[in-house]
């Protein structure tokens, strides 16, 4: 599975906007990796959405509002500088989108994280990324 992680002060977005931007994500996430309707990644795409606290969160040690995307996923994903800045750029107008105004765009922050080959739990079974890919291809 490749697990994003959608975070977000309580009052920046409803919990119902927070579920709908944690979907057109997760489709977004699908489509720039041209994976939109795979039958073997589409399922795998997990997203985990989570209202912090007011002051859950803080910047330069003192409390924020803000929305936080984080993506974990083999090397391959999220690779190609023109999926990264359509990717993030996208997710980015979702998340702004989901707060109705109520959230700068500077206090929306994304990043992803590239895990070591062959820890991918695909269906019970580790995977090194060219068996990832080889399952991914007959989805």
């Amino acid at each position: 599975e490749m697990p994003l992680a959608l975070n977000y002060t309580q009052g920046v977005m409803s919990e119902d906007a927070g579920l709908k931007a944690g979907r057109k994500i997760t489709e977004a996430f699908l489509k720039w990796h041209g994976l939109g309707g795979n039958k073997v990644m589409t399922p795998n795409v997990t997203m985990q959405i989570q209202a912090l606290p007011k002051n859950g969160a803080l910047s330069g040690g003192e409390p924020v509002e803000g929305a936080w995307l984080e993506c974990k996923t083999p090397s391959f994903a999220l690779a190609a500088r023109d999926v990264q800045v359509g990717f993030f750029k996208e997710a980015t107008d979702i998340i702004a989108a989901a707060a109705e105004g109520r959230l700068p765009r500077d206090r929306i922050y994304s990043n992803v994280v590239h895990t070591v080959d062959g820890t991918w739990n695909l269906d019970g079974e580790a995977m090194t990324n060219s068996q990832l890919s080889e399952r991914i291809s007959q989805g």
